[in-house]
């Protein structure tokens, strides 16, 4: 059975089960049967290698393949010469209200994909014969793992077979790291130099003992059963037809096929269940990124697929010539200081302990170990890992996939892929690109600013904004670049294809989801249509941003709430600030929405006379900026009616003190009441009863938050605040503390020194005395080490 099976081990193993060398030669791998089954690892470039040589020897008429049998028609794009693994086939499967997603990915030396293109290649038919997804999930209980979750999942599923107590075993006999590291040493360095038929025993022989840890009824559980007898029903239509038939499946199922089981099964028949072929990523496709089944380190498997096409005699030293060049330029571009010496050195480890742990060649963990070993300078550390790192990252390739030209192509995802295009974004690798745009200076910037948007809306993970201007919530709207991340996969690509039920492009998309938003909003809330104005016009979505402002128009007349107007100001004054960059313009009617927004948040000023405590912060920022925005007015009564609400509003007995700052400093900005009046408002809280003086910093609170040049112009103030601190009771200032803090963090550095200054000029002393803290570190540090010496002592005698 091959260097595996002369082991000690596998010796035991055989003495159990004898039949196994028989069973392959009469029934798996006879190739004068009329079926001839090839059980495979997926993604094993050693099983691609044999299968070659078996549809060479064995010249079938069909070769039915391991997936879903709905999904046949997809082959002829999967082998169409434009098509550039790894690509992958794509199901969406919704069971009420639960969405099932699934990918069934194809690399250039996958087993599968090497059939199909062997096919084509030997002008005979190639079929799939597995459960289609829905059908396989309908089988499963409800409680079980894949229908429980909603993440991305594989349709090959190797967690069975790489965990089972045979192969556990196996690897500690072996001193194997783990499953990956056996399965390299066995079947793809040792497996390429065997013949096809000990190689295929080999296979069996670990697929079908890894198998017999499991009883029937979890194999049951998991669907084996039902998917086997699907499999087998298709076999048998094919025999009626040909007379040499090949098998390729995971090597798992492979006697479950042979097996003759009594026990018959209902097949549930799944609509509507989308396939689409798509893209990939190597990536998406390591196992050690949680793909489910297939080897680790693809790129790297891909490259010694390359050399056996190539008839090199030592394919795995022929990839590892190729990576530490690779790896050496890597890292002196990341500023690494390493020699050619030292990749010599690796490649003389990797052969060393490919004797020293009995293998033909040094695979991928000879490599790994290897550079670790002469690349990693003192002890290993993540100062030290950038070597390993680099490494794993080029065995594992950042590609992504081509898909030909078809008329499944969905046109959302097409679109998307133009766009790209036009707009200059790198799309054939799967690194985070940095796209920096000019907003104001260039056109094209703009539109891939608007791309860039649609893509984040619709929920993609395409992009990722790093800095600029965020326009929903108004901060650092006076930015004038952005800076985008983005980076293209099969991800990607699903999300478009989920978002194909909006549109046909990525901007019929997002105007469909949004207006399919808006229509849930309640009419009376300005603000959240305004928001989502302001985000169809970012998106560059005409059409629905005219029908958006037609909705705020209607909804501003409903709104009554004083908050919620001045929200809808704010968004509506930014659009009509930046109707440049916008590209706004016939702005008339948008003007006239200001105003008119404007007139109806003054005339509720009055109405805040006793807020929800909740709301108080937020309504101080907006009489603020109604402040700000009453400057900018043209109409000759616009200060007038504004002055006269907050006049009315000071009448309010049971205003808070926080709001009364912020009235009493706008009046005072506007020449309406004199500046004394903060003074003496000031003194009436900081000498007044003692719930008065506990709301002193509130009311200085509000007033820094317009005017807090105030306090340079009248210093009397401070002195009447050092007054107040030193009458206080510990524990009202203690209550005062915080919220007077809190009310001198609006001014910047360089007013709080010269605040120091007129604080050091009041006590007469230096500003360092001010400003040094009254205990130094040091003293502190000291304190806190007696502190617990004294509490251990004390430990020591009972005393705490």
């Amino acid at each position: 059975m091959g260097n595996l099976l002369q082991r000690e081990e596998m010796d035991q193993i055989n003495g159990q089960d004898r039949f196994i060398k028989s069973f392959v030669e009469e029934e798996v791998y006879n190739l004068s049967k009329q079926v001839v089954y090839f059980p495979v690892r997926h993604h094993s470039p050693a099983c691609s290698f044999h299968l070659k040589k078996t549809i060479e020897e064995y010249q079938p008429e069909i070769i039915l393949i391991e997936g879903p049998d709905h999904s046949n028609h997809i082959i002829p794009i999967l082998t169409d010469e434009r098509t550039k693994p790894p690509v992958s086939i794509y199901y969406a499967y919704a069971s009420g209200e639960q969405k099932y997603v699934c990918y069934f990915p194809f690399l250039l030396y996958s087993p599968e994909y090497v059939a199909l293109v062997e096919a084509k290649r030997c002008q005979i038919p190639a079929a799939f014969i597995d459960l289609s997804y829905g059908s396989r999930l309908e089988s499963l209980e409800d409680g079980h793992d894949l229908k429980k979750k909603n993440e991305k999942l594989s349709y090959h599923d190797e967690r069975m077979l790489a965990g089972s107590q045979f192969i556990q075993r196996l690897c500690q006999t072996m001193k194997c790291r783990n499953f990956d590291e056996l399965w390299e040493k066995v079947f793809e360095i040792d497996g390429i130099r065997k013949q096809t038929q000990d190689f295929v025993k080999d296979v069996f022989a670990y697929c079908y003992l890894s198998r017999k840890c499991y009883d029937d009824a979890t194999l049951e559980a998991e669907g084996d059963f039902i998917r086997e007898a699907h499999m087998r029903q298709k076999i048998a239509e094919a025999k009626q037809k040909h007379a040499r038939i090949l098998v390729v499946t995971g090597g798992f199922h492979t006697y479950g096929l042979i097996e003759e089981r009594k026990t018959s099964y209902k097949i549930q028949k799944v609509q509507e269940e989308k396939i689409y072929p798509m893209v990939y990523t190597y990536q998406e496709a390591d196992q050690l990124n949680g793909y489910a089944s297939g080897m680790p380190y693809v790129h790297y498997y891909e490259s010694v697929w390359k050399a056996l096409e190539k008839k090199e005699r030592a394919p795995f030293s022929k990839s590892a010539l190729v990576y530490l060049p690779q790896l050496l330029k890597r890292l002196r571009d990341k500023g690494e200081t390493t020699s050619t010496a030292d990749a010599i050195e690796a490649y003389s480890l990797m052969n060393g302990m490919a004797v020293m742990r009995e293998k033909a060649e040094g695979g991928a963990y000879e490599l790994i170990d290897s550079v670790l070993s002469a690349f990693t300078k003192g002890e290993r550390s993540i100062a030290t890992s950038q070597p390993i790192e680099t490494l794993r990252e080029l065995l594992t390739g950042d590609g992504i996939g081509e898909v030909a030209p078809n008329s499944l192509d969905v046109p959302i995802v097409r679109d998307c892929k133009d766009r790209c295009k036009s707009l200059k974004l790198a799309i054939t690798t799967t690194g985070r690109n940095q796209k920096v745009l000019e907003l104001y200076a260039k056109k094209s910037h703009r539109e891939a600013s608007q791309f860039f948007h649609c893509m984040q809306f619709l929920g993609t993970e395409f992009c990722a904004k790093e800095s600029g201007p965020d326009w929903m919530n108004n901060r650092n709207v006076n930015l004038v670049r952005e800076i985008w991340r983005y980076s293209y996969s099969s991800f990607v690509e699903a999300r478009l294809i989920e978002s194909s039920v909006y549109g046909g492009t990525v901007k019929e998309a997002a105007a469909q989801k949004l207006a399919d938003m808006v229509k849930e909003m309640p009419q009376h809330q300005s603000h959240e249509l305004a928001k989502w104005l302001m985000m169809a016009v970012v998106m560059g979505l005409e059409e629905l941003s005219e029908r958006l402002f037609e909705s705020v128009e209607g909804s501003v007349r409903q709104d009554g709430h004083f908050l919620s107007l001045c929200k809808t100001l704010k968004t509506l004054t930014i659009l009509l600030e930046q109707k440049r960059l916008f590209g706004l313009i016939e702005t008339e009617r948008l003007e006239n929405l200001v105003e008119e927004v404007y007139y109806q948040a003054v005339t509720k000023i009055v109405e805040q006379g006793n807020p929800n405590p909740n709301e108080l912060d937020e309504l101080a920022d907006q009489l603020k900026f109604l402040y700000m925005l009453s400057e900018k007015r043209q109409a000759d009564d616009s200060q007038e009616v504004f002055s006269d609400q907050l006049l009315e509003l000071l009448r309010n007995d049971k205003l808070p003190a926080k709001l009364e700052g912020v009235v009493v400093a706008i009046l005072c900005n506007l020449e309406v009441i004199e500046r004394a009046e903060i003074s003496r408002r000031a003194r009436a809280y900081m000498f007044g009863s003692p719930e008065q003086m506990l709301h002193t910093a509130a009311y200085l609170h509000g007033v820094f938050i317009v005017a807090r040049d105030y306090l340079f112009h009248q210093e009397e103030i401070l002195r009447d605040l050092h007054q107040m601190i030193t009458s206080l009771a510990y524990d009202d200032f203690l209550q005062v503390v915080p919220e007077l803090r809190l009310a001198f963090t609006y001014f910047s550095p360089m007013e709080i020194s010269m605040l120091s200054e007129k604080v050091a000029a009041l006590f007469q002393t230096t500003v360092e005395q001010v400003t040094n803290p009254v205990i130094d570190e040091r003293t502190l540090r000291d304190a806190r080490m007696l502190d617990e010496a004294i509490k251990e002592e004390f430990a020591k005698w009972n005393l705490i």
